[in-house]
Parts: structure tokens; C-alpha cells; sequence
């Protein structure tokens, strides 16, 4: 039985097995769309996870109490199912098989995201439902994998399910283990303007240090339009930013200052904001839809590490 996947084994067609973002990263990685280096821990190893340990029926149980007209049920399920799975031990050969894959990244540092099985559709998207660990060591990917499995389970997870009618699919989880970018600068681009819904405008948003800081709203970030037949900037707006989020020598990650001098400047460069626009448009040509897209800037190398279709249209 085969319980992982190098990103450039995975297409499109392979979010049954790699859940939406795994797929969605292996898509672009064999598109020539520069993607950090990674793998994918596939549903199949999380099946085996809860066939092996036999909690299958329990959490069949456990969510079957569920009214969710009740928070406190909801509450209920989420508690004793994650830590169902959290006092399980992870069968040895897919944590060796994990570890094995780890090495062969050669960094010190990796990203584990949740990817569920239905997920990124244009109808449907987990985007913020599902868990993240950032800057990851080899002592730690195996049990952050597992609190991936476990967050199929949160609160919001649940109410997702149901709100989406997905109660009655079977909803597996697999979990993306990507070599992490230690960004100076990093943010999204949506590849249609989400206010105008301009086919012709993108937004590239930009912030100094981990992205965390802009998905967290804890910035407000620079934002810049594109127009994208004619391929320049055609209107930029620079924010202040007091504050990044950088990652501390132990892989954690902390809050720091920004210098005084750099606090008003422009975070992208002109330069930079028009070949992110290139790739991030090539992205959306790709897959034949607006995109929501996640990017960083390590050592003047952009990186994409996302992108699903935009839902909110």
C-alpha cells in the first residue's frame, strides 16, 4: 500500500487521493509553476490510521449525536473525535514512510496543511475550516500530520459538513508536508479584482515576513492592480506595516518590529509585482477560472504555495 506522493506524481485529477490542495499543488508543479518542493501523506494512509486503531464506529457514532441546533453537541463530537485520534498511535510504517520523505526534502523546516478529500471544488472550499503547522522539524511533522487528520473534526469542520450536505460523503483528509519558505515577503493574489470582479484586474496584496500576518488580519497590506492584457501596474496602495511575523531560530515563530525606514515603503517592488502577475495569470490559464492565490519571496526567488478557485464571485 502506497501512503505518500511527491508532489510531481499528482495532477488535478487526484484530489480523491491528495484532497483539493494536494492535488491543486502537484497540478502546478508539473505545470512548470514554481512550487516549493513537497509531499502528500494520501486519505488512504488516514483510512488505514482509523481502520487500524478501530475508532471508525466510534467517530460514525460520535457524529450521528450531532444536532446542530445545538452547539453543545457540536462542541461535544469535536472534543472526543480529536481526541479519539490523538491518542492513537500512528501506524509505524506510514510514519516511516513519512520520516523517509522528510529527509529527501533536505530542510530543516516544512509546512503540514490539512487537504480533505472534498475540498476546493468551485461550490465548496475548507479554506480557514482545516489546520496548518508552520516551520515543522523531523521531531514533529508525524504528530502534526495527525492533528491534521484531527481537524476534519473542529467545530467548524463539522458545521461545514453539514451546512455543505457533505455529512453523507465519505470525507477523508490527507496532508500536505511542503519545504517551508522562509519569506521576507509574502501575501495573495486574486486574479480577479474581488470588488470590481474585473475580468481584467488582479490584486497582488503584499506584507513583510509569513504570510500568517495577512491571512491572520493582524496588517493591513499593500495592494496593487494589474491589468492584465496590457500587463501593467495601474494602481498601488502602500499601508503602513508596524509588525511581521518571522520565524525564530527554533523554527517558532514570533512577532517583530518592522525598522522605522521600511514601515511606509512599497513591500513588492514594480519589478517583482509584474512577474508574480505573469505566473499567477499562467495559473488561472491553467485551470480556466479566477484563482485565489498564496505567494512568497525568499532570496528573490517567488514561490507559489496555493491556489483554489475563488468562490466568492
Amino acid at each position: 500500500m502506497e501512503f505518500t506522493k511527491k508532489f510531481e506524481q499528482l495532477s488535478k485529477n487526484d484530489a480523491d487521493i491528495a484532497g483539493g490542495k494536494g492535488a491543486s499543488l502537484g497540478e502546478m508543479m508539473q505545470a512548470g509553476i514554481p512550487v516549493p518542493p513537497g509531499f502528500v501523506v494520501l486519505a488512504s494512509s488516514f483510512d488505514k490510521f482509523v481502520s487500524d486503531t478501530q475508532i471508525d464506529a466510534e467517530i460514525d457514532a460520535q457524529l450521528k449525536k450531532v444536532n446542530v441546533k445545538e452547539i453543545e453537541s457540536v462542541e461535544k463530537a469535536s472534543e472526543v473525535i480529536r481526541g479519539l485520534i490523538d491518542s492513537q498511535e500512528m501506524p509505524k510504517e506510514i510514519e516511516k514512510e513519512i520520516l523517509h520523505q522528510f529527509e529527501l526534502l533536505h530542510s530543516e523546516f516544512v509546512a503540514v496543511r490539512s487537504s480533505a478529500t472534498a475540498e476546493d471544488a468551485s461550490d465548496a472550499s475548507w479554506a480557514g475550516e482545516l489546520d496548518s503547522y508552520l516551520n515543522a522539524t523531523q521531531k514533529t511533522v508525524v504528530d502534526y500530520a495527525k492533528k491534521c487528520w484531527g481537524s476534519i473534526f473542529t467545530l467548524r469542520a463539522i458545521f461545514y459538513r453539514i451546512e455543505k450536505k457533505l455529512h453523507k460523503h465519505n470525507i477523508s483528509v490527507a496532508v500536505v508536508v511542503q519545504k517551508m519558505v522562509n519569506s521576507e515577503v509574502s501575501g495573495v493574489c486574486f486574479t480577479v479584482h474581488p470588488v470590481t470582479t474585473d475580468p481584467n484586474q488582479m490584486i497582488i496584496e503584499a506584507g513583510y515576513g509569513l504570510g500568517e500576518a495577512i491571512v491572520g488580519g493582524l496588517i493591513t497590506p499593500d495592494s496593487y492592480v494589474i491589468h492584465k492584457k496590457e500587463g501593467k501596474i495601474i494602481d498601488k496602495n502602500m499601508s503602513s506595516q508596524e509588525m511581521m511575523i518571522v520565524r525564530g531560530e527554533k523554527g517558532d515563530t514570533n512577532e517583530v518590529g518592522v525598522v522605522k525606514i521600511k514601515q511606509e515603503k512599497q513591500k513588492l517592488d514594480d519589478k517583482k509585482i509584474l512577474a508574480l502577475s505573469e505566473i499567477c495569470k499562467n495559473i488561472e490559464k491553467h485551470y480556466g477560472q479566477p484563482q485565489d492565490i498564496e505567494w512568497a519571496l525568499e532570496k528573490g526567488k517567488l514561490y507559489i504555495v496555493q491556489s483554489r478557485p475563488i468562490t466568492t464571485l
